[in-house]
């Protein structure tokens, strides 16, 4: 198969861990005999400082144009600690959704055995949990009508949806419990916002074109705590945009790194992958990032292409790299490895997987474990 993948490795690391998600991908394709062409394209801090705009016109431009987009990460400081700043990095990521009509964020989540350790939760809590969110992406209160008084005493942000943004977004996840384990769970605030009334009572009414999936409803508030108390419960997760960017981030923590988590936006005609980790420009440059989350969305990209096989390749790569301790600092804190030599070592793995052999006294010293 031959795709044109559209680059945005974007601000802080995202550089660094999308190259790991390429090197994945050239292996893909050299082992699996396809043909991927990347173009790199900027967006964020770096486009504005390049072009004048966190979304230039040739970048929407190349995204247009490619099968696929794989997303690094956006954000910088100058911006985050300015609240006055006129023009901001992340607006070109919401631009970027909008005009390429990404409406669904689509987010897994499992736990990799090996790291449950890593988790602040307890083992018994959170062995064995494995749901799905779909976060709609590109209406309700991120997108609404906003205002700020001229004395700067007043503001407001307002949160809307139609018919049809709740309906296609409910589709999808209803579909994706009919292949799970048939649970669907909204969440929502309709004891207080009529945004939240829309949602529930449209989700009622698609039910009954789904009548094996259990519908399950709760409110944003208990569903922020049930995630700790009870992950196991969930299946499929269904929500509005706001609570599914704040949702999200709080279930990351759940498998003990943010650097786990890959995803997908997708639209009618584009789709983005992008781990959901945020720039971290702390460690920007240091090569101390997890490259993981980047590798899986990549994965998560041959699987919209219908390549099962070559995205459980590099599943199955990534579960041995975590299994043999070959991490970044946030999963192996004291004979941890660069961000390039986990990507090269998913790289090899991929390419070689049945003939790679392990020196276990080279593991232990960090170096390179494939002989």
């Amino acid at each position: 198969m031959k795709l044109n993948i559209a680059l945005l490795p974007g601000d802080g690391i995202g550089p660094e861990v999308i190259q790991q998600a390429v090197k994945a991908l050239d292996a893909i394709a050299e082992k699996y005999n396809h043909e991927f062409i990347f173009t790199y394209a900027s967006i964020g801090a770096i486009a504005i400082k390049e072009a004048g705009s966190p979304l230039p016109d040739a970048t929407l431009k190349i995204c247009t144009e490619a099968d696929a987009i794989l997303f690094g990460a956006i954000g910088d400081p100058k911006y985050d600690n300015n609240p006055t700043a006129k023009i901001r990095p992340e607006e070109g990521l919401l631009k970027l959704r909008k005009s390429l009509g990404l409406f669904a964020n689509i987010r897994p989540l499992s736990i990799y055995d090996a790291l449950i350790h890593q988790s602040n939760l307890k083992a018994e809590v959170i062995k064995g949990v494995d749901f799905v969110i779909f976060r709609e992406l590109t209406s309700g209160i991120y997108f609404g009508e906003k205002e700020l008084s001229a004395d700067g005493t007043e503001a407001f942000d307002v949160c809307k949806y139609t018919v049809e943004e709740i309906d296609r977004i409910a589709h999808l996840a209803f579909k994706s419990a009919q292949i799970r384990r048939k649970k669907l769970t909204l969440i929502d605030k309709s004891n207080v916002l009529e945004t939240s009334r829309l949602w529930r009572k449209r989700i009622i009414e698609i039910s009954k074109n789904y009548p094996t999936i259990n519908l399950d409803f709760l409110f944003v508030d208990n569903a922020a705590m049930q995630l700790i108390l009870n992950p196991k419960q969930f299946d499929v997760i269904l929500t509005e945009n706001m609570f599914g960017d704040i949702l999200s981030d709080e279930a990351s923590v759940i498998s003990g790194s943010i650097g786990l988590l890959a995803s997908a936006s997708i639209g009618i005609n584009s789709a983005m992958f992008e781990p959901i980790h945020g720039s971290f420009p702390q460690a920007k440059g240091k090569n101390i990032a997890n490259p993981l989350a980047a590798v899986l969305s990549a994965a998560m990209l041959l699987d919209h292409f219908q390549l099962h096989e070559e995205a459980e390749a590099i599943r199955t790569a990534v579960e041995k790299s975590i299994e043999l301790n070959i991490t970044t600092p946030d999963l192996n804190s004291t004979n941890h490895f660069s961000t390039t030599n986990v990507g090269s070592f998913l790289s090899d793995f991929i390419l070689d997987d049945e003939n790679t052999f392990y020196n276990k006294n080279n593991i232990d010293l960090g170096q390179s474990t494939i002989i």
